[in-house]
């Protein structure tokens, strides 16, 4: 096998070669420490702000993309084979500002200045995928820039007007793609990438099946994938990551396979790359799916990772489990079968034993029934859940044949609500059902008080998500209060 002991990278169109590299190094400090573009600036160095927005483009399919993500939380050592981005390297002709940039003053989209960089990164993101998006893709586009100032209006009519003076066709980063494309082609070699810095190493494999060999060989090793997590292992806790195992650039760890009955997801796929096959085929979880924190994390994070990862408030397992979901767990070449339900033992313990991973989550198709999913937080959009539910029922002549609930946030782990679905099944489909299927929850479940909710908050809004499960699937006006968009 061939190791490589250097990552290599484009940044803003200048080759870059490191061999001296530890494995939790950061794309923030590197930008700022080392290459002196302060631009992007390091607000909350845990992925929340988007002061540190950046762009990072991958080949897929030998197409080369471009997504918007946070660079405080991303590490260097993951970017072997990437082109990197930021705030220094756009421009317009002759080095003026560049359309976006042009519009954000404009419209008087900065006010004290500090978010405006990763402000305008998010939307040149957006901007070069759609040149005139609808104020609805605009807001998600920002989900993970926060403006202290309040300031989100005349950001957001800056962005209608983008294209007001300029076109992304012009734009220097469209017309260097096709040579961007082959540099980075060219960097790709098949080697095993092993970097390491005063005895922190990290190994990027070659594929997974390398990975496999690698996380039997590496005792201990920490798997980053997005490292949304992770990333704050470092800079919130000051973590030790070592051996790091990196595979975000891992294509066939993104593989997606449909039949009849199931839809197979890599664990390394990101929620941006899967969004459109779930979307598709279980489309209850479309607007859930906008709602897992912001559209950077969103193009970081990924399905396995968060699985993997344990939380007993993540946003997926809830509503995966509801559906059924079976996890693939590999070690070495030998792989074994999971329910997701059953993944999870207890606080933060995961039945995943030494070198063995997560390979690729497996959903059942859905045809008929009644589906939804559900996400109360404090804040609606980039922000964690104090609860989060997913419904999966079935009715026959009238009658519940099935129920598949499972909460999250509720619990030290995701988990079922058993007792309430045992109520349901068998029952009309009605009110009175649901009303006694809430009433079973406290038998369920026994919710902590923490910062994010109280027990007793926690216990009356789930109650409460069976009434609106059944009033929406029943077609009744749930009388939701909605902001108006202008």
């Amino acid at each position: 096998m061939q190791i490589r002991n250097e990552i290599r990278f484009v940044l803003n169109g200048q080759d870059i070669v490191l061999a001296n590299l530890s494995a939790d190094e950061t794309l923030l400090d590197y930008l700022r420490l080392d290459k002196r573009l302060i631009g992007t600036k390091e607000g909350c160095a845990e992925g929340d702000c988007g002061a540190c927005t950046v762009l990072v483009g991958r080949l897929k399919n030998d197409v080369l993309t471009y997504k918007a993500v946070n660079a405080c939380i991303l590490f260097l050592a993951s970017l072997d084979g990437s082109s990197i981005v930021t705030i220094e390297y756009l421009q317009g002709v002759d080095g003026r500002l560049n359309p976006v940039q042009t519009a954000m003053v404009a419209h008087h989209g900065s006010q004290c200045g500090f978010c405006t960089p990763g402000f305008v990164m998010s939307l040149y993101a957006l901007w070069m995928e759609n040149a005139s998006p609808t104020v609805q893709q605009i807001e998600t586009a920002i989900q993970g820039n926060l403006c202290r100032c309040t300031g989100y209006a005349p950001i957001i009519r800056a962005a209608l007007a983008m294209s007001d003076y300029g076109t992304p066709s012009a734009e220097h980063l469209t017309k260097e793609r096709d040579s961007v494309s082959a540099r980075l082609k060219n960097l790709r070699d098949q080697s095993r990438v092993v970097v390491q810095k005063n005895g922190s190493r990290a190994i990027l494999p070659i594929n997974v099946d390398d990975l496999a060999s690698v996380l039997v060989q590496e005792f201990g090793a920490t798997i980053v994938a997005g490292g949304t997590d992770v990333g704050l292992w470092v800079t919130k806790f000051l973590r030790h990551i070592s051996p790091a195992v990196f595979v975000g650039h891992l294509e066939d760890f993104k593989q997606v396979a449909i039949t009849q009955e199931l839809v197979s997801l890599g664990a390394g796929i990101t929620y941006t790359e899967a969004q459109e096959v779930i979307s598709k085929y279980y489309p209850h979880l479309s607007e859930f799916w906008d709602r897992i924190a912001g559209w950077q994390v969103r193009n970081m994070g990924t399905l396995g990772g968060n699985i993997a990862n344990g939380s007993p408030i993540g946003d997926l397992p809830p509503v995966l489990i509801a559906l059924g979901a079976i996890v693939t767990l590999r070690k070495g070449e030998l792989r074994r079968e999971l329910r997701l339900e059953d993944y999870f033992i207890s606080y933060r313990k995961q039945d995943r034993g030494e070198g063995e991973f997560i390979e690729s989550i497996s959903i059942p198709r859905i045809s008929d029934g009644y589906h939804a999913a559900y996400k109360i937080s404090k804040r609606r959009d980039e922000d964690i859940s104090s609860v989060a539910v997913g419904f999966n029922i079935q009715v026959t002549d009238g009658l519940i044949a099935s129920a598949s609930v499972a909460f999250g946030g509720m619990a030290a782990t995701p988990k079922r609500a058993a007792a309430a679905e045992a109520t349901l099944i068998g029952q009309s489909w009605g009110e009175a059902a649901f009303e006694a299927a809430a009433r079973q929850l406290p038998a369920d479940f026994a919710p902590l008080t923490d910062v994010r909710a109280t027990s007793d908050y926690r216990m009356k809004v789930a109650q409460n998500l069976f009434r609106r499960f059944w009033l929406e699937k029943s077609g009744l006006d749930v009388r939701l209060i909605r902001l108006q968009r202008g």
